[in-house]
């Protein structure tokens, strides 16, 4: 297998075959150099490998049809689910909830920057084919420097969908991402090993209640908390 390409200058184009080109950067103080340089693809409709603070993930515009329908191809993902988005700021997500549930924003102002999803009725601002005609969308805001930078530099949220194979194991570095998808990205940041065990934990909001669909580093006791805690309303439902 070819191995993919790694690159110190940091606006060296590719040149060494259909494999990604691996660009270094710092996980806690990411240099602007690599970021803008990923931004630059992502507005070009591409999809780019970026660590996170769970796994590495695969960040593209979730605005651009073309680019929506690559991760799909990418990761060999079913198009009936929808493709998770990353904000840097509470009112960046805001923007994508078409009604806002009771307990979003005490969760998101509880957990975020962090390590929880959040599934909510999506804006008509968002294309449906991003919520896997859902109508729904999946809203986390990582408690990552390179993620944040990256949003800053692109102008807007990213996806956030885990950069595997869909039904493989998630990437903790970026060799093991360039190993699934190395020759299907143009693009991938190295910020090393990010640690991760376990995964953002979803859970789906709605004003009748609210369900675990993944448990991860949240768990099910605090969320409970933070939702009903002082009284507020909704209602823990069965997880499918």
């Amino acid at each position: 297998m070819q191995m993919p390409c790694r690159s110190t200058a940091r606006h060296e184009p590719r040149a060494c075959g259909l494999t990604a080109e691996i660009v270094r950067v710092t996980l806690q103080n990411p240099e602007p150099e690599p970021v803008a340089y990923a931004a630059g693809f992502i507005r070009r409709g591409q999809v780019v490998g970026i660590p996170t603070d769970t796994f590495y993930g695969l960040a593209a515009d979730p605005f651009n049809l073309a680019a929506v329908e690559a991760i799909y191809r990418v990761k060999g993902r079913p198009e009936s689910r929808a493709l998770p988005i990353l904000v840097r700021s509470l009112e960046q997500a805001v923007d994508l909830v078409a009604d806002i549930p009771g307990g979003f924003i005490r969760l998101a102002e509880k957990f975020w920057p962090g390590a929880l999803t959040i599934v909510v009725e999506a804006s008509r601002r968002l294309p449906l084919k991003v919520t896997g005609n859902t109508g729904r969308v999946a809203l986390r805001m990582p408690n990552a420097p390179v993620v944040w930078a990256l949003i800053q530099a692109f102008g807007g949220p990213v996806t956030g969908t885990s950069a595997n194979l869909s039904g493989q194991p998630s990437s903790t570095n970026a060799e093991l991402l360039a190993a699934q998808l190395g020759d299907r990205l143009p693009l991938i940041l190295d910020g090393g090993e990010t640690g991760a065990v376990l995964a953002s934990t979803i859970v789906d909001l709605r004003e009748t209640g609210w369900r675990i669909v993944r448990e991860g580093r949240v768990t099910e006791a605090e969320i409970r908390s933070a939702i009903e805690g002082d009284g507020a309303a909704g209602k823990k439902t069965a997880a499918n």
